[in-house]
C-alpha cells in the first residue's frame, strides 16, 4: 500500500504572533516552526498501518527550503520518502491544488490529511484534495483502519457515531483518536538524514484570495469581583448581555 501524508510547517503554539508591512504580512522573525499537530497524528497513522513491510509512507509539503526541518522530522519520525512542492502555501486552494497536481501523475492507494492546520484552522484541504482528484474524501476522522480493498473510517456526528467503508483511493483528514504521535528516536533521526526528500516545482494556479490586512485578538478586559447574587445579575444583564 503506498500511502501519502500532507504535512504542514506551522508556528509553535507557544509563539507570540506579530505582523509586518502594515500588518499585511505574518512576521516569521524569532518564530519556531514545527510539523502540524494534526498532521503528526495522520503520519502515526500511516506508519502503523504500512508496519512490518505493508507498504510505504511519503511525507508532501508545500512550502520553501526553509520547511526541510519539518519535513526531516516526519522522516524521523517514520515516512518512508518526502516530497516538497517548491512554493510558498498562499492558501488551502493552492495548497490543494498543488498536491493533487503531483499525486495525479503519482497516484496513491490512501492520501491523509490532518484535521486543520493549527495557524488557518480551515479543514479545507482534505475536501478540496477529493474534488480536485475525483475520489471520495471525509473529514474529521476518528479513526481509520483498512482491509485489502478499502478503508473504514468513524467520526463523531450529531447524536453518535458515523461508520463508513470506503474503496481505495480515497482522502481522509485525520484528528485526535486516530493514533497516538510519535517520537523520532535516535536511529530516526540519524537514518532521515539520508532518506529520499525530492523538491519538485510548483504548477501555475489562479489564486483565490488575497490577504487584505490581519489583526490580533482584543486584549482581555479586566476580572471584576462580585460577591452579592443581585449584583451578578444585574451585571450579566447590563454588561456582559447573556439574559
Amino acid at each position: 500500500m503506498k500511502i501519502l501524508v500532507c504535512i504542514s510547517n506551522v508556528p509553535d503554539t507557544t509563539t507570540k504572533i506579530t505582523f509586518t508591512d502594515n500588518n499585511t504580512q505574518f512576521n516569521t522573525n524569532g518564530v519556531q516552526f514545527i510539523l502540524n499537530p494534526y498532521d503528526e497524528i495522520a503520519l502515526a497513522r500511516a506508519i502503523e498501518l504500512t508496519d512490518g513491510g505493508k507498504g510505504t509512507v511519503t511525507v508532501t509539503n508545500v512550502g520553501d527550503a526553509s520547511t526541510e526541518a519539518t519535513i526531516r522530522k516526519a522522516l524521523a519520525i517514520g515516512a518512508t520518502d518526502a516530497i516538497r512542492i517548491n512554493a510558498k502555501p498562499h492558501d488551502a486552494w493552492f495548497v490543494a491544488y498543488q498536491i493533487a497536481e503531483y499525486v495525479k501523475a503519482n497516484p496513491y492507494d490512501l492520501i491523509l490529511t490532518g484535521r486543520e492546520s493549527i495557524d488557518y484552522n480551515g479543514s479545507k484541504v482534505a475536501g478540496m484534495l477529493g474534488e480536485l482528484l475525483d475520489l471520495p474524501s471525509v473529514s474529521i476522522i476518528k479513526k481509520l483502519d483498512i482491509s485489502d480493498a478499502e478503508g473504514t473510517v468513524e467520526r463523531e456526528i450529531e447524536g453518535g457515531k458515523e461508520v463508513l467503508t470506503i474503496p481505495f483511493p480515497f482522502v481522509a483528514g485525520c484528528a485526535e483518536g486516530v493514533a497516538e504521535p510519535k517520537i523520532p528516536n535516535m536511529r530516526g533521526i540519524m537514518g532521515a538524514r539520508t532518506k529520499p526528500l525530492a523538491v519538485v516545482e510548483a504548477v501555475g494556479v489562479q489564486t483565490s484570495s488575497n490577504v487584505i490586512s490581519y489583526e490580533t485578538p482584543a486584549p482581555r478586559g479586566q476580572v471584576t469581583l462580585v460577591t452579592d447574587a443581585d449584583k451578578l445579575v444585574e451585571l450579566l444583564h447590563t454588561e456582559a448581555k447573556v439574559i
